[in-house]
């Protein structure tokens, strides 16, 4: 969903999600909203998301599930707070990456602690798939300003980075996809077929580059 930038993202889930039954839906602590939960829990679904700070909750008893995989702790809890009062699970893992216990809470009792962990962690793809673009696909600075001209530069760029990650899969190349859109930018105007440029070295491109532009500006 769209929208202009002052409407909250939390309003936008509550009213326009179309909760389908038996489905799980992993979102960040930003969408924190005990309303949201109920109508998840209501529409028999289940939810997965990252604890947040402030809300209390008294822990009942341990969750029958043996503790490994990195999992420090897979409890039952009740929030402190009469807008849900159902019992949740609250799962805690050590992300090694950052070296931070994860606190999640899950509606679920029946999936393992270790998938209800991957679930939230695949979650992190989308920031990443995100954090990829903003910082390779030049989309900072927009050509255009109106609504249409910035969806359009915004697509642009996404089917150029799925055309990349085509390409590599389908090529088996062996490097980076940041390497291979520097490769592509590099050469743009330069006459190489895409085979020639999945096979060519730094030195060989620049070279050609400069021999490109000696060739039509001089």
């Amino acid at each position: 969903m769209i929208t202009e930038g002052n409407i909250s993202d939390i309003r936008i889930a509550k009213d326009k999600l179309n909760i389908k039954p038996d489905s799980i839906y992993c979102f960040d602590r930003a969408y924190t909203d005990l309303e949201l939960w109920s109508n998840i829990d209501f529409s028999k679904s289940y939810f997965v998301t990252k604890l947040k700070n402030n809300l209390k909750y008294t822990v009942l008893g341990q969750h029958l599930e043996a503790m490994k995989d990195g999992i420090l702790s897979d409890e039952k809890i009740k929030l402190e707070n009469k807008k849900y009062e159902k019992n949740l699970r609250m799962i805690r893992f050590l992300d090694e990456k950052s070296d931070e216990v994860v606190s999640i809470v899950t509606n679920n009792f029946k999936l393992s602690a270790k998938t209800i962990v991957q679930i939230y962690k695949t979650r992190w793809q989308i920031e990443i798939f995100f954090r990829w673009i903003k910082q390779n696909l030049q989309i900072k600075t927009f050509l255009g300003t109106s609504k249409n001209a910035v969806m359009s530069q915004v697509w642009i760029a996404m089917i150029y980075y799925l055309l990349l990650t085509y390409i590599k899969y389908q090529s088996k190349y062996e490097k980076s996809l940041f390497y291979l859109h520097r490769i592509i930018k590099e050469a743009l105007l330069s006459r190489l077929t895409l085979i020639d440029l999945l096979s060519a070295t730094p030195a060989r491109i620049s070279d050609f580059k400069i021999k490109e532009f000696q060739l039509v500006f001089w």
